[in-house]
């Protein structure tokens, strides 16, 4: 079964239930499972024809299903649907999903352990592989180092941290400390030594600083990128948290 998150306007209507477990093989069929369930849902969901309203907005997972095959998207048993009301012009309001932040706290970690390895041995080559990473694994959507986190887990040596976030922001300053190492292998290959090792340097202190305090200043970036509106930046920091600031595990 597919689970649904249902918005805080629609929970009169599943007696007060926040999810909803359906069956389905597309978003349209779950949707259709959870009027059934559910009757006086259905007119807030769909048209007189059967389709849905242009003010209902379906997230599957973190994907809003317009940008996919709309609602014949193919949903399984280990996906989320949500239903995410609109906001003032329409836009949707992009939803929470959960994040491991142990996983990024890990791949923090890794970024600057390897750094720090490549300045003090003076190897080059080791910073290109950490850009090559970090940017692979903005690439896939994932965490570059996630390797690691998982090899940890598997040794019970970490355990997850889940807190209900964006995962978009953190995707974008690992990118963007990626970006940095670019041009700074690129000084080291040139000889401007200060440079590249500066830019390194540069990439662990903001690694550093989301480490150990918490605070994600390339999702700061990412948020004020949003706030000014611009494309591809389509989610704002999580309710009642700063911008950057990690979630609360409350959330």
């Amino acid at each position: 079964m597919t689970t649904i998150r249902v918005p805080t306007p629609l929970r009169p209507y599943t007696g007060g239930a926040k999810e909803v477990d359906v069956t389905g093989v597309t978003v349209g069929a779950a949707l259709d499972d959870l009027a059934v369930r559910y009757p006086d849902v259905r007119r807030h969901l769909f048209d007189d024809a059967g389709g849905l309203r242009p003010y209902v907005n379906v997230f599957l997972n973190d994907e809003d299903i317009r940008t996919l095959r709309a609602e014949a998207t193919p949903v399984e048993a280990s996906d989320r649907l949500m239903i995410v009301p609109s906001i003032a012009g329409g836009a949707p309001e992009a939803p929470l999903v959960p994040v491991d932040h142990a996983a990024l706290r890990v791949n923090q970690a890794s970024i600057i352990l390897l750094l720090l390895t490549a300045f003090v041995i003076d190897a080059t080559w080791l910073v290109a592989i950490v850009a090559a990473v970090m940017l692979a694994g903005t690439a896939i959507g994932r965490p570059g180092f996630l390797w690691i986190y998982i090899l940890l887990r598997r040794l019970a040596l970490l355990k997850s941290d889940v807190l209900q976030d964006h995962p978009q922001p953190h995707r974008f300053a690992q990118a963007l400390g990626g970006a940095f190492l670019v041009p700074g292998m690129a000084a080291l290959g040139l000889g401007v030594t200060w440079l590249g090792w500066g830019l390194a340097w540069l990439v662990i202190a903001l690694a550093a600083v989301n480490l150990f305090a918490g605070f994600c200043v390339g999702c700061a970036l990412y948020y004020w990128l949003h706030r000014l509106g611009l494309p591809g930046f389509r989610v704002g920091p999580p309710p009642s948290t700063f911008p950057g600031q990690r979630p609360s595990a409350a959330r």
